[in-house]
């Protein structure tokens, strides 16, 4: 089954991950998170196989996530209250997400997805 890349299609950091993934020819299914944001159940199982932090999938710096005043909020808010939060819009999830078996990576950072992805060369 080909990894999972949920993205943003007008965020600058998506493009650069997503061009990362072509150039190490690394065949993925793309989702776009406005129109096909990640379920509760989803976001529940991401997060889990992550082993980070609910609060490592929010998109601090997205708009929505300042408008809803959730930097405040996110403290006291149980995870399941937090969980239907993330699944009622997709743009307050830190993106993009890729997700290959038990892998789930979220933002992009290059050092990371490689250990994550790729194999490590023969010397």
């Amino acid at each position: 089954m080909k990894p999972l890349f949920i993205q943003y299609p007008k965020c600058g950091t998506c493009r650069k991950a997503a061009q990362w993934l072509k150039n190490n020819h690394i065949d993925v299914t793309i989702r776009d998170i406005v129109s096909d944001n990640p379920t509760q159940q989803e976001l529940s199982v991401w997060i889990e196989k992550s082993g980070k932090p609910i609060q490592k999938f929010f998109n601090t710096n997205g708009l929505r996530y300042k408008e809803l005043n959730l930097k405040d909020k996110i403290k006291n808010t149980q995870q399941e209250e937090l969980l239907r939060i993330l699944a009622s819009e997709g743009m307050l999830v830190k993106r993009p997400v890729l997700i290959s078996g038990n892998t789930v990576l979220t933002g992009f950072n290059e050092e990371e997805w490689s250990k994550a992805l790729l194999k490590p060369e023969k010397v």
